[in-house]
């Protein structure tokens, strides 16, 4: 498919082909949730820790005897009855990340880069730099009416990516960096044209491997 290729100034630079394989397919919203899951759950810290029985600080003498008090036996204060006791089958540190399918993450990229397509929401320019202070490209993405605005370019600028950073709704990723969870937190996908030859050659092998980042 032919589509329009802008500037930050809102001008024309000509046209590109998108592959129909990749931005045209029809979006798969199981997919796209199976990958959005999977990427959460990498994220996540997993350093939640409570105390368990043996590791908490108290002594190991048993309370009192076993019979003739007409209390209840107890054979230690570290028991989690007590106040000061560990805590049973409680969190501990572990990794949440699962793994999913190489497949599975490559459709669900291919569905998110559609789906944005089809909601006409795929931008594509020519590049993504020469802005090198924030007022200036928020000046730009004022005029363009984009508040929420992921770009994605085969070599991130650096000063592009400098006015970028204090910008509340935008971000700059690099083509091995595109996500799913990014793609769909952000209203606006903003494409270069080296982003689109970067992505294409990404997705194009079917075989190939798809590495979702979980930054």
């Amino acid at each position: 498919m032919q589509i329009d290729i802008k500037t930050l100034d809102n001008g024309s630079a000509g046209s590109v082909e998108l592959a129909d394989e990749i931005f045209g397919t029809a979006p798969r919203a199981d997919i796209m949730a199976r990958v959005v899951h999977w990427q959460q759950a990498r994220r996540r810290a997993g350093t939640h820790k409570v105390k368990g029985m043996a590791e908490v600080s108290g002594t190991t003498k048993k309370p009192y005897r076993q019979k003739g008090t007409g209390n209840a036996r107890q054979g230690s204060l570290r028991s989690p009855q007590y106040r000061t006791g560990g805590v049973v089958h409680g969190p501990v540190v572990r990794d949440h990340g699962y793994d999913l399918p190489k497949k599975v993450r490559r459709l669900g990229l291919i569905s998110a880069l559609s789906q944005k397509q089809a909601d006409g929401k795929l931008i594509v320019i020519d590049r993504a730099a020469g802005v090198e202070k924030t007022k200036e490209l928020a000046t730009k993405l004022r005029a363009l009416g984009w508040t929420s605005a992921l770009f994605i370019d085969a070599d991130v600028d650096a000063g592009f990516l400098r006015a970028s950073r204090n910008l509340i709704g935008v971000d700059v990723l690099p083509t091995i960096g595109a996500n799913v969870l990014d793609i769909l937190r952000h209203d606006i996908l903003v494409v270069t044209s080296a982003g689109v030859e970067g992505l294409t050659a990404r997705l194009a092998d079917k075989g190939a491997t798809v590495t979702e980042s979980a930054a």
